[in-house]
């Protein structure tokens, strides 16, 4: 295995993207290629990949596939100069829980997205 790119299935995409674009992610890919009516796009901000998709997409084909907003998942990302990072978000977006020292010696802040998911940012100092 070299690498994990979640797909995440969400509501509104366009919503999503200018959720994710606050963190700092740009859109690489989507479908269809223009236009606001999209149904996947991929977003990546160095190292960090993470696709985004509608529930309606796949209803047919996979019917299995839904929840209601802020399903149990947790994004855990790691980057360098959290600090700074925090700080330029903050105001911008629901923090959770913010900056703290872990008893494993990372630092870690939690912020909640637009479709309920939790993402933790931490940095491994």
């Amino acid at each position: 295995m070299e690498s994990l790119s979640p797909n995440i299935f969400v509501n509104d995409i366009n919503e999503t993207i200018g959720f994710y674009e606050l963190l700092g992610f740009k859109v690489t890919m989507s479908v269809p290629e223009t236009g606001r009516d999209l149904v996947w796009a991929m977003m990546t901000n160095g190292s960090v990949t993470m696709m985004f998709q509608t529930f309606s997409s796949l209803a047919d084909d996979l019917p299995e596939i839904h929840r209601t907003d802020g399903g149990s998942l947790l994004l855990y990302i790691n980057l360098k100069n959290i600090r700074a990072f925090f700080e330029e978000i903050k105001n911008k977006v629901t923090v959770l829980k913010g900056l703290e020292v872990t008893f494993y010696g990372a630092t870690e802040f939690s912020v909640k997205d637009n479709n309920g998911y939790v993402l933790t940012f931490a940095e491994h100092e």
